[in-house]
């Protein structure tokens, strides 16, 4: 008769000794930890990755830009055409630049465009002001663009000689000669003095006093001229006689300059648009058949006035073909640490500089550099 023996604690293996726990198998309910882990992995990545390429950053993404010839042609157009005078044939180039500006840039969108090498990010309040839309500085650029132009042409034919007139700008509110001017007559004199220039209005006030009656002869479009008395008003910023105008110069000539091009803002090419002005109005031509690019805002007695982005125009204009980039020399510094290989930098201050330097190296001869 086979005994049943009962066990409290543990069972015994054959022989006596103490016998192997039974483990209980596993169980198969739900995932382990390295499931876990990898699932949650993928899901941060996913995120990530989602975020990466929808969130946007407050940068802008700065970069070369196109390039225009301003001896050519653009949809069908003349990019600087003089229109009622006679113009002489061109060679070579003169070529704007000009830099892309990316708004709305996603944070893999910004890492991409700065290790391209060819873009730099710039914090976006540097050029959208507090609740400013791409539209508002669009319109600002757009406006910079239409005065570069005016500027351009004032500037190319008063360096060829032609004569000058001024003509009523902006008029001030509670202006003295409100009722008696209006934007665009043209002045003929003020206090007796004739007036060619800007400046010839200023000086011809220096000798009054506020509260003074002066004659003022002006032409309105086509009318015939005639004589107004203004009574003078008074300003913190001078001890003369205020009239609340602002005195525009401009060409007295039979001819038009027209100037067509469009998607493009700033006030940067206005250097280059005198250039071409110049090229087409002298027989003897500038760059004889050079590849010339360059940049510079220019103001109506030629001045040359420093732009952003230069490093990226220099791409632009090397990548284009330009062997010499004209250069503001308030932004000789910048430049000439990061011109590309190729390009010849020389440095202008006016609009004379650049002519000159253009005659000099068709001449073979040196040009101040950067």
């Amino acid at each position: 008769m086979t005994a049943q023996t009962e066990h409290s604690g543990q069972d015994r293996a054959e022989g006596g000794g103490p016998a192997t726990p039974v483990v209980p198998p596993r169980g198969r309910g739900g995932p382990g930890r390295r499931t876990w882990t990898l699932v949650w992995s993928f899901l941060l990545v996913a995120v990530v990755g989602l975020l990466g390429g929808v969130v946007q950053v407050p940068y802008v993404a700065l970069g070369p830009g196109p390039t225009f010839d301003t001896l050519g042609v653009v949809n069908g157009s003349k990019v600087v055409d003089v229109q009622g005078q006679e113009t002489f044939p061109t060679k070579g180039h003169l070529t704007m630049t000009t830099v892309s500006l990316t708004d709305s840039v996603t944070l893999f969108g910004a890492l991409g465009l700065w290790a391209s090498g060819r873009y730099s990010l710039a914090p976006r309040e540097e050029y959208f002001k507090p609740g400013e839309s791409q539209q508002d500085v669009q319109k600002e650029n757009v406006q910079q663009f239409t005065d570069s132009q005016t500027n351009a042409q004032v500037a190319a034919l008063r360096y060829l000689g032609y004569p000058m007139k001024v003509l009523v700008g902006t008029i001030t509110k509670d202006s003295p000669v409100n009722g008696v001017l209006q934007a665009g007559d043209r002045l003929v004199s003020v206090n007796g003095k004739k007036v060619s220039t800007s400046e010839d209005v200023q000086n011809s006030l220096k000798d009054t006093k506020p509260g003074q009656a002066i004659p003022v002869a002006f032409q309105h479009g086509t009318e015939a001229e005639r004589t107004a008395t203004v009574t003078l008003g008074r300003s913190e910023d001078r001890a003369w006689g205020f009239m609340g105008i602002t005195p525009l110069d401009r060409p007295d000539v039979p001819f038009q300059v027209k100037i067509s091009l469009s998607d493009v803002g700033g006030p940067s090419a206005g250097l280059m648009f005198a250039l071409a002005i110049v090229d087409k109005l002298t027989p003897d031509g500038l760059d004889n058949g050079q590849w010339i690019a360059g940049t510079g805002e220019i103001d109506d007695r030629g001045n040359v006035k420093p732009i952003g982005g230069i490093p990226f125009k220099m791409i632009a204009a090397r990548e284009t073909g330009a062997t010499v980039f004209l250069a503001p020399a308030a932004n000789c510094s910048e430049a000439k640490q990061r011109v590309p290989d190729g390009l010849r930098l020389v440095k202008v201050n006016n609009l004379g500089d650049a002519v000159s330097a253009l005659q000099a190296l068709k001449a073979g001869k040196d040009v101040p550099g950067c």
